[in-house]
Formats: C-alpha cells, sequence, structure tokens
C-alpha cells in the first residue's frame, strides 16, 4: 500500500486520463481503426503506457511496454466474438487518486487505474459495458435456441420424404440460409454505436 501511494506522490504510477473526442486523431489507436467500415472511437483511455480505446466495433488495446519505450503491441478484441462480463469500479479512498475500471473480454482481464477526477465518464463506460455484455447474453441464448429449433426440424424430416435430389440440395440451402442469418446477424451484434450513443456523454 505504502509502495503505490509514494508512487502516487511521485507521479510514477501508470494512471490513465479520458481523452476527449476532439484529440482522438492525435491517439495510437486510430491508426489501427477499420476506417474503411465506418468503424469510430467512442471511449479512449490513457496512460503513460497504454491506450484502452472502445469503438463501436471492438476494444483495441495499444500496449506498451513502459512509458519511454515506442515499442507497442496492438490487441484487438471484436464485441462479436468476445463477451464481455465481470464489470466493476473500484471508486478512490480518501488518499488515493485514481479509480479502477475492471472487466473481462473474451479470456482477457483488465483492470484501468483512472484519476478519479474522471470517475463521471468512468461510470458511462461501465454503464455501456454492462449493456453490451447483457445484449451479448442474450444473443448467446437465442443463438443456442436457433440450434435446438434446428434439431427438431431436421427430427420432423425422414430420409427419402423429398421428392428429387434437387429438392433436397433446395432445401438445404434454404435452411443453411436462414441458420446462417440468425446465428451471425440477427443474433451475433458486431456494432454497438446504439449503445454507445445512449451511455457515453460527448
Amino acid at each position: 500500500m505504502f509502495k503505490k501511494i509514494a508512487s502516487e506522490a511521485l507521479g510514477l504510477s501508470d494512471i490513465g486520463v479520458i481523452i476527449q473526442p476532439k484529440d482522438y486523431g492525435s491517439v495510437d489507436a486510430d491508426d489501427y481503426l477499420f476506417h474503411e467500415d465506418n468503424e469510430k472511437i467512442f471511449f479512449l483511455i490513457k496512460s503513460k503506457k497504454d491506450e484502452y480505446c472502445f469503438t463501436n466495433l471492438a476494444l483495441i488495446h495499444v500496449d506498451g511496454e513502459s512509458a519511454v519505450s515506442s515499442k507497442r503491441t496492438i490487441r484487438r478484441y471484436e464485441y462479436a466474438t468476445e463477451t464481455i462480463h465481470d464489470v466493476t469500479i473500484e471508486t478512490a479512498g480518501t488518499i488515493d487518486m485514481d479509480v479502477e475500471l475492471k472487466f473481462t473480454i473474451g479470456g482477457t482481464r483488465f483492470s484501468i487505474d483512472v484519476r478519479k477526477n474522471f470517475l463521471e465518464q468512468v461510470k458511462d463506460i461501465y454503464k455501456a459495458l454492462i449493456s453490451i455484455g447483457k445484449r451479448q447474453a442474450t444473443d448467446e441464448v437465442c443463438r443456442a435456441n436457433a440450434l435446438r429449433a434446428l434439431d427438431a426440424t431436421a427430427s420432423m424430416y425422414k430420409i427419402g420424404t423429398a421428392a428429387s435430389g434437387e429438392a433436397v440440395t433446395a432445401q438445404f440451402t434454404e435452411l443453411l440460409k436462414s441458420l446462417n442469418a440468425a446465428m451471425l446477424v440477427s443474433y451475433t451484434k458486431r456494432d454497438f454505436s446504439d449503445t454507445f450513443g445512449r451511455y457515453i456523454q460527448a
């Protein structure tokens, strides 16, 4: 504890700040956005060595080895494939200089220190992440139900009931198209612009 207090007092700890939208073009993460696919930044936390960039499509983590090194590792976590859960905020105590935003996306756990004067903005991203996680959980249930419906449909047909090979192919193609639409479009939300827009105050 005393080591943490000393680091904060000397300005050595890696505490992040919230970057304003007007400055998004100057951050490293902006270079790794899929602008061609209408990806845009909604929230960005920057510390001495890291950037945590929340876009409408993914979390982009610009991971720096140290504050003095120019080496960076870029990691991307797509909301369509990486679920968000265990989202928490640890508020600042009397002598603390920071709050902590914690969450898991996919199999990766993040714990991000942010200066406590940005607490209201951290509350906004907390709400957005919780909401994304809820939608992802709902979509997962719907995809499981789609597979159950497929099994139920398959059990209704018997081999040889189709009039011809062409009819079997047509039925299979139509069923596959419907299943893919359900699994990959209807029940796999990829763009969370609406969610971020609802909670993030510009």
